[in-house]
């Protein structure tokens, strides 16, 4: 599997020190649509690890960094750059709408 797990914890190191585009699947376990689009969020970061990392936090058992980003519901997916924000996607979506919203980092 390609994308790791995220901690409160790790998260300054993991994603906003990160040295390219970091992807942050902000989920919980019982979220369908999280569920849902889990695997599709898997597939694009094995398709393009050479770009982006993805990562996953799960926001019940990491409320600090869920809070912090005002993440209201999920799944949200937020691409980090350079310790900033600067895409979110809200919702699932089939792999071909994902990959046009991320086509900037990808």
């Amino acid at each position: 599997m390609s994308s790791a797990a995220v901690t409160d914890a790790t998260f300054a190191d993991e994603v906003l020190g990160a040295d390219r585009p970091v992807l942050v699947d902000f989920w919980a376990e019982w979220c369908g649509p999280c569920r849902q689009v889990g695997p599709i969020i898997d597939e694009i970061g094995t398709e393009f690890a050479d770009k982006l990392k993805v990562m996953k936090l799960n926001v019940d058992e990491n409320p600090q960094a869920a809070q912090t980003y005002r993440v209201m519901s999920i799944p949200s997916m937020i691409v980090f750059n350079g310790g900033q924000e600067v895409k979110r996607i809200v919702g699932a979506k089939p792999k071909s709408a994902l990959l046009v919203d991320l086509a900037d980092f990808i």
